[in-house]
């Protein structure tokens, strides 16, 4: 039993928990990584929601990409790769993910995932954005929730001791910086001490900081601000995903993820008049282009009048058959005749939304960060996706370094004394001082989303960022105010939605040019033809230090 001792002001926490590995997450990254880490001694995992429920794989509709066909190759889809995420991505790292990805693959066909198949009983793969070959590998449009209850059916043969709706709110380091455990609270607000040889974070992204976005509601970014706050170094936090296509309406589903998979099944893009747009922007790939140049042409036809009433444009596939709509889109499909709208009859209304964050902790190929005791892997790590993701890299990412993560997090030597409760009484006093506030911070969460979606979204200017940032700032300084130990979530939350947010805006302010996903209108470098000859490399950004990385280029 956990006490507030409202005399002493202070937090007393009971219960403390003890772990060879600790995994922070429970979507596909997080699943994977305890399955692996298991295999070398206790572990813990601790779910911010029911497990499996709360992070973007269970939602991912599109596809796992991985190599199955003799025409194409684990070489391509690293050139793919590279290419789609205008050549910042950590080459190292590419490499594993491309050449891994199949592999885990068959994992989890192993563990009983059904995917579509070919006639000849072939896993089958349908095309997506900037692949020169079909190798995005499906189930339906249900791909992620395929992949996510085959990974919690094989958590469930392992010894992993599941912490369902408990909430980490930091780490804890111990007297030589290493991290050595976290804090978390339960669904009641009482405080838990977790404690441990190696923690690895599988927190996700961070989109919830935009005003829409596709991320569940607990995409806070909460992994970014604890790792930052504890002293871990993040890369390239400016580069974010808008997805080109999500829901107009109604108003209560903004943003909700349409699918790659439609545009891969042959859907097309027209603007209010009925125009093919895309002929403007890619002629070559058109809608099969990459997820940053399609959203910013849908956004440039919308600011160009070229909109629908709604601000939108449409996503049409009633040229395609009844039946293939019917059996390769079927979640689409529910979700548009909930909206009053049948697809195979009538375009979808669509327009960007905020979905993944590219950057986030610099990781080695074992999945260290450049804290000791600290591993990653997902959507919390930065290197893989450059400065644009490739749809259907996102589940492969989850798979190959949830399973790095896990096996090298449980390889981590077993340590003495492991974390000492005072370490964390830091937490307890921050904590505390939430039964003090006076602002609201679902007030604080409304302004801080609308500061984002309007001022560091799809088109950047400096003036914008500036301004943002300086907001940001007065909100995170607001003293929030929890009612009673259940708030306490809520403030933390919002507090983790400041830091991330200030982490996107100081690096995008840190990077002069025009490169995937970051379009600064005021850039010193206007967009590169060629992103492999670009003076600059990862934005970096950490309690210690913050810059952008440079090199020579040939003349």
């Amino acid at each position: 039993m956990v006490v507030y001792n409202a005399q002493t002001n202070k937090m007393l926490v009971d219960e403390i928990v003890d772990a060879h590995v600790l995994v922070i997450g429970s979507g596909g990254a997080g699943a994977r990584a305890a399955i692996e880490a298991s295999r070398y001694g206790d572990v813990v995992l601790v779910s911010k929601t029911i497990a499996g429920k709360g992070g973007c794989t269970t939602m991912a509709e599109g596809g796992f990409n991985a190599v199955l066909r003799d025409q194409d190759s684990t070489g391509v889809h690293r050139e793919d790769t590279l290419k789609g995420g205008a050549y910042l991505n950590d080459p190292a790292l590419v490499d594993l993910l491309t050449r891994e990805a199949p592999e885990r693959l068959a994992d989890l066909v192993r563990w009983g995932a059904v995917f579509d198949v070919t006639d000849d009983r072939q896993v089958a793969q349908r095309p997506f954005g900037g692949q020169r070959f079909p190798r995005t590998c499906y189930a339906g449009d249900r791909t992620g929730h395929e992949m996510m209850m085959t990974l919690l059916d094989r958590l469930d043969a392992t010894d992993t001791q599941l912490y369902q709706e408990v909430s980490v709110v930091d780490l804890v380091t111990s007297e030589n910086g290493a991290v050595a455990g976290a804090v978390a609270l339960d669904r009641d607000g009482d405080p838990i001490l977790f404690s441990a040889d190696a923690t690895v974070l599988a927190t996700g992204g961070g989109t919830q900081a935009y005003d829409i976005s596709t991320n569940s509601a607990a995409g806070t970014g909460d992994g970014f601000a604890m790792a930052y706050r504890a002293g871990a170094e993040l890369i390239d936090m400016e580069m974010v995903q808008f997805h080109p296509t999500g829901a107009v309406y109604p108003y209560d589903a903004r943003g909700r993820l349409v699918t790659e998979a439609v545009r891969g099944e042959g859907g097309i893009l027209l603007n209010a008049r009925r125009e093919r747009f895309m002929q403007r922007y890619d002629p070559d790939r058109m809608e099969l282009s990459t997820r940053d140049v399609v959203a910013r042409a849908i956004a440039t036809e919308v600011l160009e009048g070229r909109g629908t009433s709604r601000g939108g444009v449409y996503l049409d596939v009633t040229h395609l058959p009844a039946e293939r709509i019917e059996t390769r889109l079927p979640v689409m499909l529910e979700q548009f005749l909930a909206y009053g709208v049948d697809i195979r009859r009538e375009p979808m209304e669509v327009a960007p939304t905020a979905h993944h964050i590219m950057g986030g902790l610099r990781i080695t190929p074992v999945c260290r960060t450049t804290i000791a005791g600290l591993f990653a892997c997902g959507e919390v790590t930065g290197g893989v996706h450059g400065a644009n993701r490739l749809g259907g890299n996102a589940l492969a990412d989850t798979q190959v370094f949830g399973k790095r993560a896990g096996e090298f997090a449980g390889k981590t030597q077993e340590q003495s004394g492991r974390v000492d409760p005072a370490r964390a009484d830091g937490v307890f006093r921050m904590l505390d001082a939430f039964f003090e506030g006076a602002v609201s911070p679902a007030d604080v969460r409304k302004d801080l989303k609308l500061t984002m979606w309007n001022q560091a979204g799809i088109f950047r200017s400096a003036p914008d960022l500036r301004t943002a940032l300086g907001h940001i700032k007065r909100l995170a300084d607001q003293r929030l105010f929890a009612a009673s130990a259940a708030n306490l979530l809520d403030c933390c939350t919002v507090r983790n939605m400041c830091t991330t947010a200030s982490l996107i805006v100081r690096c995008a302010l840190l990077r002069p040019e025009n490169r995937g996903a970051h379009v600064r209108r005021d850039a010193e470098v206007v967009t590169v033809a060629d992103p492999a000859t670009s003076p600059f490399g990862h934005t970096y950004v950490s309690l210690a230090r913050e810059g952008i990385e440079r090199r020579e280029v040939p003349a």
